[in-house]
């Protein structure tokens, strides 16, 4: 199992995936102290939010046996339903939501967009579910894009967790 928050490094460069993920090299700077403190929040699995019948859930450990990933994720909003699925500790039926905080802004390529869709496809399998729809909160922007989880953008974050598995072995 490779850590989930790698394959937005890979996408945005394999060799930089390899370093950080393989090699262990990994040096702080400015912008990775940035998105520490934002995720000092954004991370408590003890901060439990309720608005308008939505509850936020932070820090759930997701993994997939299909894409080979495991990670934990920013947010994953239970939104009520009568489709939805039962989470334990939350009375009723719930669609799941994730979430994914990014500490500058949208970026010219899907790399962000494959992390959240692995976030999906992790908690479709482990809830049996189906999500459709997450999003990417800027803080640079203080923005939430919304972002389809289509059949490309699906088989794009596949493809991509295969190769960081041909890569590792």
């Amino acid at each position: 199992m490779l850590m989930l928050s790698g394959i937005q490094h890979y996408m945005f460069c394999s060799r930089q995936w390899a370093l950080i993920h393989l090699e262990q090299q990994w040096n702080e700077n400015r912008l990775t102290v940035e998105g520490n403190i934002l995720h000092e929040n954004v991370d408590n699995p003890f901060y439990r939010q309720s608005n308008n019948g939505k509850i936020t859930l932070r820090s759930i450990h997701i993994a997939s046996k299909e894409l080979g990933l495991y990670g934990i994720t920013d947010a994953v909003e239970l939104i009520p339903s009568d489709g939805g699925v039962p989470m334990n500790g939350h009375p009723g039926l719930w669609n799941l939501y994730p979430i994914e905080y990014k500490r500058g802004h949208e970026k010219p390529d899907e790399r962000d967009e494959v992390q959240l869709a692995a976030q999906a496809i992790c908690l479709e399998e482990m809830y049996h579910t189906t999500i459709l729809n997450g999003a990417l909160f800027y803080d640079e922007m203080k923005h939430r894009v919304e972002i389809p989880i289509g059949k490309e953008l699906r088989t794009l974050t596949r493809c991509l967790a295969e190769e960081m598995h041909q890569i590792f072995s």
